[in-house]
């Protein structure tokens, strides 16, 4: 299926999304290939990476976690629900992708880096980033009701998500956030007791803008990384975390 094709399914989502997101069908593509660049600095070899210190793999445009069979960690698994929701689309998936993930660690992942399995998983990969953006969108149309439900202050994190939903702008950074930090509603994302996805930012926010979503973003995270574990070393991330999210304050 070409690259063309696979527009599609994103144009025919792109009423009810841009009309919630106020994003035309330009800035959706746009706003994949922001993510892209954002998580794989937008190359093809960056759509299958293992980066040092995590237990899992991260694949696609959205570093999408594919943890292997004996490493189950505290992170959302995203990338077998990725590779069901390709599939659903009608791309050809190797049997492969929806078994268990074939690297047992880092060491294995980086030596089969040039091997048949990579190589045919970046090519699917980078011809699919419209659906994988539509993928992405979908994470957040669901996270609202999942957040709402989770928070005590249930009427500053709608009136934040609404008004950032209203701006091109506004509505990248709910996009990118979610599929960065994930809704910030699952128990087991957490040290301290403390959560660092979007639901999180969306309570911190002094000002329903990009600007106060980039601050209140920033401090969440360097909240994170005081709260984590000394053996995860996460304190190495933090700059490059706060880069991401100055990058809120650029135009679409």
């Amino acid at each position: 299926m070409s690259p063309a094709a696979l527009l599609i399914p994103l144009l025919l989502i792109a009423t009810s999304v841009s009309a919630a997101l106020s994003l035309t069908q330009a800035q959706l593509e746009k706003v994949g290939r922001r993510i892209w660049q954002n998580e794989c600095a937008g190359t093809v070899a960056g759509l299958t990476s293992w980066n040092s210190g995590e237990d899992f793999a991260s694949l696609g445009i959205g570093h999408f976690i594919w943890y292997p069979a004996a490493k189950k960690g505290p992170f959302e698994e995203s990338f077998p629900p990725l590779a069901a929701f390709l599939k659903s689309r009608g791309v050809a998936m190797p049997a492969w992708t929806h078994g268990l993930c074939p690297w047992a660690g880092k060491a294995a992942f980086d030596a089969d880096k040039n091997g048949p399995r990579q190589k045919q998983l970046r090519t699917l990969l980078s011809q699919t980033v419209p659906l994988q953006t539509e993928f992405i969108l979908a994470r957040l149309e669901r996270a609202l009701p999942k957040m709402l439900a989770e928070t005590r202050l249930k009427k500053q994190v709608r009136s934040n998500f609404e008004a950032l939903s209203q701006t091109p702008e506004g509505a990248f950074c709910l996009i990118d956030y979610v599929n960065f930090k994930g809704e910030g509603t699952a128990r087991t994302e957490r040290y301290n007791g403390q959560g660092w996805g979007l639901l999180q930012v969306l309570e911190s926010m002094t000002a329903p803008t990009p600007a106060g979503f980039a601050s209140a973003a920033k401090s969440v995270l360097s909240r994170r990384v005081e709260n984590a574990p000394a053996a995860r070393k996460e304190q190495r991330w933090l700059q490059g975390w706060h880069n991401r999210c100055d990058g809120y304050l650029r135009k679409l």
